[in-house]
């Protein structure tokens, strides 16, 4: 019998056995893409050390004596004092790489298919990884650093938008869940990896080895059946739905795919980066969720910057990092899938949560105990932001049609970015007046949260495979929502 994709998952199963095993290796992958994305936080971590003066009989010449148990790149390359940027630099430079592999990994994956550019994204991350590890000097490490955040960036992004892709929609919040869960459990593991491997290549070279496993395995995953379908491939598209039914434990199907409303023909080439700004819906839409992943990175950064100065053990601190983002998941669970929540007003609240803890941190003083700490309040504040973070990704999935949900989130991407290498310049904005940079993160969280309100509800609405599909009575465009609200 003919039927829509949507019909297709639920008689194949929307998370069975096969979908569980496929969305497994590419929600751990997040360990191994966590563990790239924060490498310089332990390779680069500057010891303390002492500068020795020879005596003047002795030529007067200085020696460094650092006082560590542990090697970074700036105890190789004695990256201290004129040359202390330079770490700065190498992470600055990832950033710039994960801002280019966003824009560029979304349309490829749109054209080309998802398996392809992710493994041929995770392939080249790997290969520079180990050129990371393995750099001569402090140049090529830079580089390195750089072509890795742009693989990076890109092959996680395809990822995240493949491990959606392989489950039915009311599984997407569950599995996105996971996914950036995942990535959060990588950093705290990495701190981990750090605490007994103290020689940075071998920390370098042991976290870029996790990504050879995940490659061999990768070659056991299939074509997305979501692309498949959009692109007018439903045979393909039927056996990859097989696949998923057999493996979850179901007959053979006894169906056949209806042709997707708006499958491209052979003359026309594929919808790109362009019809999000020229289609009308679809426009609004991606500019105020630029604005709402740049203030996401930038808020999350900037709460970093200020809840990061804990005193302690090194490697207890990184660990932290990542796991004061855990509870923020269940709590995301729990709300993008009640009615009276769902996607828009949960992702809405977390954000102006997180302003107002912006706000309510410059009221306290930092001797006014454990409870009223600006430290705790901060990391709350941040627990919110990963939330919002979190949400964004799923709630973006789903605004967007299948034929342009990578160059949806590639763009989004892209804009957070920015929020990410803006952040670290706020605090310097303490000159003027203590408070400013908690004004700032501040009002830039308030302002998302009610641009969100803005945003279709997603929850238990129908996913759009095409942009003709949005034009559909049954996908509800921004301008109607507002009109029937106003009426």
């Amino acid at each position: 019998m003919a039927a829509g994709l949507e019909e297709a998952f639920g008689a194949a199963g929307e998370f069975g056995g096969a979908q569980r095993r496929l969305t497994a290796l590419l929600v751990l992958l997040q360990v191994y893409v966590a563990c790239q994305s924060v490498l310089v936080v332990l390779v680069g971590a500057v010891p303390q050390y002492r500068v020795e003066r020879a005596a003047p009989a002795a030529g007067g010449a200085q020696r460094v004596r650092f006082l560590s148990n542990f090697t970074s790149i700036v105890t190789e390359w004695y990256l201290i004092e004129q040359e202390a940027y330079k770490v700065g630099l190498a992470s600055s430079l990832f950033f710039a790489g994960l801002l280019i592999g966003n824009i560029t990994f979304g349309p490829l994956s749109d054209k080309l298919g998802r398996k392809p550019v992710y493994i041929s994204g995770l392939f080249f991350d790997i290969i520079f990884g180990y050129v990371t590890a393995l750099a001569p000097n402090y140049g090529i490490f830079a580089v390195s650093r750089f072509l890795v955040g742009i693989v990076n960036g890109g092959m996680a992004l395809v990822s995240f938008v493949l491990t959606q892709e392989y489950v039915g929609k009311s599984f997407w919040s569950f599995t996105g869940s996971l996914t950036n869960l995942m990535f959060a459990v990588g950093i705290a593991v990495y701190a981990l990896l750090g605490y007994y491997v103290r020689e940075w290549r071998y920390l370098a070279l042991l976290s870029n080895t996790l990504g050879v496993i995940f490659f061999l395995l990768s070659f056991m995953l299939p074509e997305s059946p979501r692309w498949l379908y959009s692109q007018g491939k439903t045979a393909e598209a039927e056996d990859v739905m097989q696949y998923i039914a057999l493996g979850n434990g179901k007959e053979r199907l006894n169906l056949k795919l209806k042709p997707s409303a708006g499958t491209l023909r052979k003359d026309e080439s594929p919808p790109g980066i362009l019809h999000l700004i020229k289609h009308p819906v679809l426009r609004w839409r991606t500019v105020i969720l630029m604005y709402i992943w740049y203030v996401c990175s930038f808020v999350y950064y900037g709460l970093t910057l200020n809840a990061g100065e804990l005193g302690g053990n090194l490697y207890l601190n990184v660990a932290l990092y990542g796991l004061v983002e855990v509870p923020a998941f269940p709590l995301c669970m729990f709300f993008i899938e009640k009615s009276w929540s769902g996607r828009r007003k949960t992702m809405m609240w977390f954000l102006i949560s997180a302003g107002f803890a912006c706000i309510f941190t410059m009221f306290l003083q930092k001797n006014s105990g454990l409870l009223l700490s600006p430290t705790l309040l901060a990391l709350c504040g941040k627990m919110m932001v990963s939330a919002a973070f979190n949400i964004a990704y799923i709630y973006t999935s789903e605004l967007y049609p299948t034929v342009l949900r990578n160059a949806g989130l590639g763009v989004c991407s892209m804009s957070c970015r920015f929020g990410g290498i803006l952040a670290p310049f706020v605090p310097t904005m303490k000159s003027l007046s203590p408070s400013v940079p908690f004004v700032v993160f501040g009002i830039s969280g308030l302002s998302a949260g009610f641009l969100t309100f803005l945003l279709p509800e997603t929850l238990n609405k129908p996913i759009a495979e095409s942009i003709e599909e949005l034009q559909s009575p049954k996908y509800r465009v921004l301008k109607d929502e507002k009109a029937e609200q106003t009426s």
